[in-house]
């Protein structure tokens, strides 16, 4: 079974990511920040990563940063997913291993679609 880490503050958020995704076939895991999302990468990496921005101790852009220069870390695909919709935040996150960005809020159809782009599913 595929696996997914959602990583957001929100727990409304975590909420309904893990429902879309465990309706998609995947076995979900959550992290409310990017720490506790690096601490969980390295036990246990997971497939696909949905990855909030703005966040307490650790931001996504650090995170990503920090897990795609990790052993391992180039393996699972990431989306951002934010409420940052300018150019240079898009962009900032491709260039630091991001391989698909959604905004919020956001539905089973997009997501479905962007795990379509990638060939996760």
């Amino acid at each position: 079974m595929k696996t997914c880490l959602i990583v957001d503050d929100s727990r409304v958020v975590r909420k309904v990511a893990r429902k879309i995704f465990e309706d998609l076939g995947f076995a979900c895991s959550e992290a409310e920040d990017g720490d506790k999302a690096y601490i969980a990468c390295m036990s246990d990496m997971p497939h696909v990563i949905l990855l909030d921005w703005n966040m307490p101790v650790m931001n996504g852009i650090e995170f990503l940063r920090k897990l795609r220069a990790s052993n391992g870390g180039d393996a699972p695909k990431v989306i951002f997913c934010t409420t940052e919709n300018e150019i240079t935040f898009i962009q900032e996150a491709m260039a630091a291993g991001a391989d698909e960005y959604i905004m919020k809020p956001f539905d089973s159809h997009i997501v479905q679609g962007k795990l379509e782009q990638i060939e996760v599913l």
